[in-house]
């Protein structure tokens, strides 16, 4: 797991997913963690590879993005393709789309 970010960039991004888009995670980890009955995801690690998310408290699951993250500001391109392509194989609205 190789990471271009700064451990400031990381928590920042942890922060961010875990205090604004906790519904969001979710969702990803449903769709693409393996874990479709998950009640919780909380976003722990993030990388150039995958986002790791701690699913009911304990189990770690890793999603890949699809293709390597060089830049701080591909995380957000990243995150909201990942969580429109959960809503979409979900069968659930994504939020601006209800």
């Amino acid at each position: 797991m190789s990471t271009p970010f700064t451990a400031d960039a990381i928590e920042a991004i942890k922060r961010h997913m875990n205090d604004d888009h906790a519904e969001d995670a979710l969702i990803i980890v449903r769709a693409f963690g393996g874990r479709p009955e998950a009640t919780s995801a909380v976003t722990s690690d993030v990388d150039a590879e995958a986002i790791e998310f701690t699913v009911d408290g304990g189990e770690r699951v890793r999603v890949p993005w699809g293709e390597p993250i060089n830049e701080r500001a591909q995380v957000r391109k990243a995150v909201v393709r990942l969580y429109r392509e959960a809503c979409g194989k979900l069968g659930v609205p994504a939020r601006g789309e209800h």
